[in-house]
């Protein structure tokens, strides 16, 4: 899945770092214009440095899993509840 217009968006350079990654990657694609884009610079941490991306991809998927796996109980906890209320209801 892809996210447009965060992929699009125009990275402003607001901090010593950012100012680094932005030069950088302006001057490893040479776009037509000045303005950088996310996806720009995705493209070239995947080129150039895919064990930074790999990292902050497991982390993301680690925790949408374990989100997952609390929602799941949230909802098995939840359904427990309305499940003791209804037999409740029905033996009165």
């Amino acid at each position: 899945m892809k996210n447009p217009d965060l992929l699009k968006e125009v990275i402003p350079t607001e901090s010593e770092l950012k100012d680094i990654i932005v030069n950088y990657v302006g001057n490893t694609i040479d776009p037509d214009t000045e303005e950088i884009t996310v996806e720009d610079i995705i493209n070239v941490f995947a080129d150039q440095f895919p064990e930074f991306l790999l990292a902050l991809a497991e982390e993301n998927w680690i925790n949408g899993y374990t989100q997952a796996l609390n929602d799941s109980k949230s909802v098995s906890s939840n359904l427990e509840v309305l499940q003791n209320d209804i037999d409740k209801i029905h033996n009165q």
